[in-house]
């Protein structure tokens, strides 16, 4: 178990840095977007990446998931690569002449521009054709290569915001080049040129192995996979509707304010998707070990414990981190929200943890089900609680949503495929990390010593319990 749980731990610590350095690059756009752009320009652009979510999870539709799946089982893997290209790249092709050529309809029932709309187009269409190879560069544990690919995307949509968009560093020759509406159409551009660099990057992989159709493999993806893109729809709508309503029934202001506190949470974000980067191929990869559960159990207890630390750190350093990151007060509106956000995306960090149960046992169906029920609440919640008392209704409908799924998951999970969770132990951590979290800001007015005083007693509690443990694993 030890040798296991330390490649899954170095595949994570790559990947990590594949995901959280580009993105800390990324969020530090924030600052200059809300130095030039107000927050209805912010909003707007909030609003269409939100409509990119939802046209990258059709596109996809639940394949990558499944390529995992059956590449780990299949012995012709070779098979499984070739026909998950062709489909990803058929079915790109053709939903995306549809989807342009009623681009007029299309644009009217999103309520964004005609140039907006071919721009969000571009690029989700882009996004969908590397699906593949970047799925099977993780899962064929080529974590290094993937982390260049993904640092020189972000470096690419770093430098041409700055050369686009910056008071100080904008080049005008280049902007001219590019005849724009509004500026905050940069930001679109930028990501294009980016993504089409990204493609070329990754092009030698469309022509590994030779094109081969297998109908059997194809149908079992798209089994598997369909229940996958169905629960994709659904975490869309968790993650997203609230930054699509609240400009309509709060006003574009507002959710340009919300939208950018709701990035402060974006420190927890980035280690969640660096875990289930490297998680999902190793849960796969690692389910025919004999002590594959108990591996399983004890992931998921560091990662709470990593977790939750990050939610006190974050939420006590709240203050520090406003400042460097946001540079217009007026976006400071929503602060308020960052705790609930922070804890919102531990509970769906953990809910991933425990989906392998219904991946491994091809149940996938649990997974619509709960997602769908999530979204279900998310919509309900946000309908009835927004006009009520605003956008932080938003932010407890995203933190009851995710909260149920995990609790779901966990109930139904334990059923079907037992794993041995630290169950007494998780919820410690848990329980404490949010007290003092919530303590710290909520009444004691984020006073900055005191929640470090909760760190460090925090911190004593994760040693005293989990000193030996630790010791054990570093040194097998």
């Amino acid at each position: 178990m030890a040798a296991a749980l330390k490649s899954f731990f170095k595949d994570t610590v790559i990947y990590g840095l594949a995901i959280v350095l580009p993105r800390v690059i990324n969020f530090l756009l924030v600052n200059l977007y809300t130095d030039v752009l107000p927050n209805e320009d912010y909003s707007t652009s909030t609003e269409v990446y939100a409509i990119i979510a939802f046209l990258n999870v059709l596109l996809a539709y639940g394949l990558e998931t499944s390529f995992f799946r059956f590449f780990s089982q299949a012995k012709e893997k070779e098979k499984v690569v070739s026909t998950a290209l062709i489909m990803i790249i058929s079915s790109t092709i053709v939903i995306g002449t549809l989807l342009f050529l009623f681009r007029v309809q299309c644009a009217n029932v999103l309520g964004v521009s005609l140039t907006f709309y071919k721009l969000l187009l571009a690029i989700t269409l882009i996004e969908a054709f590397i699906v593949i190879p970047f799925a099977y560069l993780r899962v064929v544990g080529r974590p290094v290569r993937f982390a260049i690919i993904k640092l020189i995307n972000v470096l690419v949509i770093v430098a041409l915001n700055v050369l686009l968009l910056s008071k100080t560093y904008g080049v005008p020759s280049l902007q001219n080049l590019f005849s724009v509406q509004v500026t905050v159409e940069y930001i679109f551009i930028a990501n294009l040129i980016a993504s089409i660099i990204v493609l070329l990057l990754v092009s030698p992989y469309f022509f590994k192995y030779k094109l081969s159709f297998d109908r059997n493999i194809s149908l079992k993806l798209l089994k598997y996979g369909w229940p996958i893109m169905i629960a994709g729809f659904a975490f869309v709508i968790n993650d997203n509707l609230d930054k699509w309503l609240l400009p309509r029934l709060e006003g574009r202001f507002v959710n340009g304010a919300y939208s950018a506190c709701y990035k402060l949470a974006v420190f927890m974000t980035l280690f969640i998707q660096a875990f289930k980067m490297g998680a999902e191929p190793f849960f796969y990869n690692h389910a025919h070990q004999k002590n594959a559960k108990i591996t399983y159990a004890v992931i998921l207890k560091y990662f709470v414990i990593i977790g939750s630390l990050g939610l006190l750190v974050i939420t006590v350093f709240i203050d520090v981190l406003s400042t460097m990151f946001i540079s217009n007060d007026s976006y400071l509106l929503a602060i308020n929200i960052v705790p609930i956000v922070l804890l919102a995306n531990l509970c769906l960090g953990i809910y991933h943890n425990l989906s392998i149960w219904y991946k491994l046992t091809d149940n996938t169906q649990y997974g619509m089900y709960i997602s769908v029920f999530g979204a279900l609440v998310t919509i309900v919640f946000n309908l009835v609680f927004i006009p009520k008392i605003g956008f932080m209704a938003a932010a407890y409908a995203t933190l009851l949503a995710y909260a149920i799924m995990m609790i779901s998951s966990y109930l139904i999970g334990k059923k079907q495929y037992k794993v041995p969770y630290q169950v007494n132990r998780i919820m410690l951590y848990l329980l404490v990390a949010v007290a003092f979290s919530f303590l710290n800001f909520y009444a004691f007015g984020r006073h900055m010593v005191l929640g470090i005083i909760f760190i460090l007693i925090f911190l004593s509690l994760i040693y005293i319990l989990e000193r030996k443990e630790i010791k054990n694993l570093v040194n097998q």
